[in-house]
């Protein structure tokens, strides 16, 4: 009997913890009638039941939206609780239905002046948080008396109110003065109401970054200063932010503040802690470093820092990355604390990771020989990732802290000799950096190294064994033997390997010519002949003439010094730097990228820097948002995916990292040559379909190719000329300009040479309406893309439809496929009056940043004025994008056709084309659309043309024009097939024009 007692008492607390579970149940039909029905009952308590399933029924997605009118008549009580609930459906339902959320208005008017405190904070509260314009005009004369209500409860919360009233209606809070009032209120005497006024004008004042909302001043700043002691953990950190954009007159203000901020670092609360960092880091870059009290702060700083760490793993983590930063900037804050960063057994991997990069910041001559130890045992761990970056710390190491370097190679041969795969392959990829660092001083461990060289797998590794190999050929004895063993898969290996054994195949060649004649031979057909990839051609090419020409002048490039690496290659470049420290505590410094990068939407994104030394006086801020725009352009519209491809990489220029320098040329790419001279035909052999009518017959020479017979590649490396004709036939004279219209000694068929500007019979398509009125709050803004004189614009007809005036007009672009982007700010120096309309030319530049958009050609923009910020796409026509040097020379436009893959061809029809073959090409000259050679085969007309884009890109055609046939076909070759849609639609547009 007593245990069913006791069980009923449980099951009673339980019940009563668990009261309001009973309204998410799922309810029968016809409960909508029934809602009504008890929201009209005349009982109190059956009336606050009714409205809690109704909150119940919305908050788990129903619609309840019919109820409207009855939750409305639930307002009229002095019930508190149930006022809260009608006040959270308020604000869900009064954007559906903003003619019947007026019926409340009267309500919250009577509420702003009820003797309840909590009555008069919640009916301003909400009053902000409905976003309808009819209500807005109804809360601007209570939210006056809540900012000077007698309560402070209430004057923290109407200064809330203030900012989201700006972000409804900007205009509004202007016109009514209600940012002057939130600007008393940082002189008001309730540190809370300070805190509130402040986060308010931050939040206003990121929306508008030319406005000087916040005027901090000395007196400005002693009175927050006086209320971060005051206030809740939220507040300090509100009043800190705001700390951090002020710039103190002088390094005595600066240390003052220091003083009155430093006791915030022994805060319970992280972010109040990071907050204060960043003011400390901030406004020490003002004071002498000689000052006693530089010295004193940099002790103090430590401590809260440490103390981070011990916290649970993902604030560890956040902490870290901040520490990360400041490390960068002044290490000398953290050089005694090593050990915190040692790795702990049970830490996260991403924790571990961030301490190793930190331990390597750190490692100096006097904390080596510890770091080292801790590095050798990490590196026995089981994690691989971790063992991976153990490994390459110790390197690193080696690097940075060179009286080390000789304890860390030792410590990198003992964990070879482990023969723990993955351990030996990291340990051979910084070694090659330590024989970068310190040439001519390790080389003795080559031996050992050599003798893993079966056990390598990943690339990296092969690749660094291959170069050491290629490096020091001289000293290793069976250098042929060993790079003739990696030759064998060659097709097998990435191009990783495969580039990097090209070029050591040639240094070994150049060091010892007699005996490895065959083996660079070998090589060299296989990187040309038998190789797709453009960039492996390319180097192969490139040695092959050097060889055969001047092998003097081969190894003065290929056996030259090389630089010294650098200490740290991973340091943070130095104005980010600075940026990211006055974020600390934000995203941006776990990121470790600007907000620029990441930050979406219509907020202005500040490019903050670090003041200068004491008494420089530097703004804190970007001065010109134009220049601020030129460091990192920001991307204001979401971004369409992933980074699908930088149409820039498809350029065919090959890479300029590795290998020597190619021959001086201008224009058109290397890729397109002959490198070896034997004329255009001793490309290597590319299968090409036998379906002539696709192949261009232009005339061109047709010399033999070069004999490359092994028995005439003897003699003297060293500075024997017969050697190099006995290597190749000599080169032929490369054409002096590859872009100049006619230049090659070749008779054009057309004289297509021209000037610039707009051309007859050149696209000019009329105005689009780009940006319809009804979709940005009355302004309409209609466009066209021209180019002009080799210059992009885009030129724009601004029309104000609405009744106020507008101003302040400001363009920015997302990330696009060609990197367009504005060449200057938007030049509209006269406010807008309404029904007025008004041109702008804005020039466009092409090195913006690069992101592969659906359609290619498609360009969102965001245009912002003094009401709001606004957003559409628009499409250019890609003749836009055509240069005015896309001429190609006859005999490279063959070998181009010959070497883009069949793949990249595309072929399509232009219908309904009433235009002969020599009126089609003189229209098309104008969009820079030049034809190289015209030929006529059994009646039909074909022109041979060629364009290049702004980036490089050269796009290759073969144009059919049959007399009589109204209807084109045109083939188009191209190394990124991607573009071949979008030139497409503009040869039809231009030939229909």
């Amino acid at each position: 009997m007593q245990e069913w007692a006791n069980q009923l008492c449980e099951n009673r607390q339980f019940g009563s913890k668990m009261t309001d579970s009973k309204y998410f149940t799922t309810t029968k039909k016809g409960e909508i009638f029934e809602l009504k029905a008890e929201l009209n009952s005349d009982k109190k308590e059956k009336k606050k039941e009714a409205v809690k399933k109704v909150i119940a029924s919305m908050t788990v997605g129903k619609d309840v939206s019919a109820l409207f009118p009855d939750v409305v008549n639930c307002m009229q009580t002095d019930n508190l609780e149930l006022k809260k609930l009608v006040y959270l459906y308020l604000m869900n339902y009064a954007k559906s239905q903003p003619d019947m959320a007026i019926m409340a208005v009267n309500t919250f008017v009577k509420d702003c002046e009820d003797p309840n405190p909590l009555i008069r904070a919640l009916a301003v509260r909400t009053m902000g948080c409905i976003r309808v314009d009819k209500i807005t005009e109804y809360l601007c004369e209570p939210l006056r008396k809540c900012l000077k209500d007698e309560d402070p409860y209430v004057r923290k919360t109407a200064a809330v109110c203030v900012a989201k009233l700006h972000d409804i209606n900007a205009q509004l809070v202007e016109d009514q003065g209600f940012l002057d009032t939130l600007k008393d209120l940082i002189s008001d005497s309730n540190p809370m109401v300070v805190a509130n006024a402040v986060a308010a004008l931050s939040e206003i004042a990121e929306s508008h970054p030319n406005s000087n909302l916040l005027d901090l001043n000395p007196q400005t700043i002693n009175k927050l200063l006086t209320a971060l002691n005051e206030c809740t953990e939220w507040g300090q950190i509100f009043i800190l932010d705001c700390l951090a954009n002020y710039t103190p007159r002088d390094d005595r203000e600066s240390q003052s503040i220091c003083e009155r901020v430093t006791p915030r670092l022994s805060h319970a609360n992280s972010a109040v802690v990071l907050s204060a960092v960043k003011v400390l880091m901030k406004f020490m870059e003002m004071l002498p470093k000689d000052l006693d009290y530089y010295g004193t702060l940099l002790k103090k700083l430590a401590p809260p820092l440490v103390t981070l760490l011990s916290a649970e793993p993902e604030l560890q983590y956040v902490a870290l990355r901040n520490i990360n930063l400041i490390v960068q900037r002044r290490p000398e804050i953290l050089k005694h604390e090593m050990k915190v960063f040692f790795v702990k057994y049970n830490d996260p991997i991403y924790v571990k990771l961030e301490k190793l990069d930190i331990m390597i910041r750190l490692a100096s001559q006097a904390n080596i020989a510890q770091v080292l130890a801790e590095l050798k045992e990490y590196a026995t761990e089981v994690d691989v990732d971790f063992v991976r970056k153990a490994v390459r710390a110790i390197g690193r190491c080696a690097i940075k802290v060179e009286q080390s370097a000789e304890r860390c190679v030792s410590t990198l041969l003992d964990l070879i000799q482990t023969k723990v795969n993955y351990v030996v392959q990291e340990a051979i990829v910084v070694i090659k950096d330590i024989f970068r660092k310190y040439p001519n001083k390790y080389e003795s461990v080559i031996a050992t190294l050599c003798e893993n060289l079966d056990s390598l797998d990943e690339p990296e590794a092969r690749a660094a064994m291959i170069w050491i190999v290629g490096e020091y050929a001289e000293r290793i004895d069976n250098a042929d033997e060993l790079l003739e063993s990696f030759l064998e898969g060659f097709h097998d290996e990435s191009t990783q390997v495969q580039l990097q054994l090209l070029t050591a195949i040639v240094k070994l060649f150049l060091k010892k010519p007699t005996e490895t004649q065959e083996l660079v031979q070998q090589v060299l057909s296989l990187a040309t002949q038998d190789s797709d990839n453009p960039d492996l051609r390319d180097r192969g090419y490139i040695y092959w003439r050097l060889l055969s020409t001047d092998p003097v002048a081969a190894k003065e490039v290929v056996l030259a010094e090389k630089p010294l690496i650098s200490e740290e290659t991973d340091l943070i470049e130095p104005t980010l730097l600075e940026e990211l420290i006055c974020h600390i505590g934000t995203l941006a410094s776990v990121y470790h990228k600007p907000p620029s990068a990441f930050v979406e939407g219509s907020r202005g994104v500040q490019h903050k820097r670090l003041p200068g030394s004491a008494g420089s006086g530097e703004s804190v801020e970007s001065p010109d948002p134009g220049a601020a725009a030129t460091e990192t352009p920001p991307a204001v519209i979401p971004s369409q995916g992933d980074l699908l491809g930088d149409l820039l990489n498809l350029d065919l220029t090959p890479t300029t990292t590795t290998g020597p320098p190619p021959p001086t040329t201008s224009g058109m790419q290397m890729g397109a040559m002959d490198l070896l001279g034997g004329g255009l035909d001793s490309l290597p052999p590319i299968p090409l379909r036998t379906d002539t009518r696709h192949s261009p017959q232009l005339p061109h020479q047709s010399p033999s190719p070069p004999d490359y017979s092994p028995t005439e590649l003897g003699g003297d490396i060293g500075g024997n000329p017969a050697m190099g004709a006995a290597f190749g036939a000599a080169p032929a004279t490369m054409p002096a300009s590859f872009n100049a219209p006619g230049s090659g000694g070749l008779d054009d068929l057309f004289d297509l040479g021209g000037g610039v500007g707009m051309p007859m019979g050149a696209l000019n398509p009329p105005k689009a309406v780009w940006l319809p009125a009804m979709k940005a709050k009355g302004l309409e803004i209609s466009g066209v893309f021209v180019r002009r004189a080799g210059v992009i614009q885009m030129e724009m007809t601004l029309t104000n439809k609405a009744m106020s005036v507008m101003t302040d007009f400001a363009i920015q672009f997302n990330r696009n496929s060609f990197g367009l982007a504005p060449a200057g700010p938007l030049q509209i120096l006269t406010p807008l009056s309404p029904n007025q309309s008004i041109e702008a030319a804005l020039p466009l530049s092409t090195v913006g940043p690069v992101m592969k958009m659906e359609p290619l050609n498609n360009l969102q923009v965001a245009v912002k004025n003094n009401i709001d910020v606004f957003y559409f796409s628009c499409q250019y026509p890609i003749s836009m994008l055509f240069v005015e040097d896309g001429k190609m020379e006859r005999q490279v436009f063959l070998a181009t056709w010959k070497d883009i893959p069949n793949d990249n061809e595309s072929q399509f029809q232009i219908k309904d084309c009433h235009l002969n073959s020599d009126a089609a090409s003189n229209k098309l000259q104008s969009s820079n659309i030049f034809t190289i050679a015209k030929r006529t085969v059994e009646g039909q007309d074909m022109l041979y043309q060629s364009m290049k884009l702004t980036n490089g890109i050269w796009v290759l055609a073969e144009l059919r024009v049959q007399a009589g046939n109204p209807n084109y076909t045109i083939s188009l070759k191209c190394r990124a097939p991607e573009v071949s849609q979008c030139v497409f639609q503009n040869y039809e547009a231009v030939l229909k024009n």
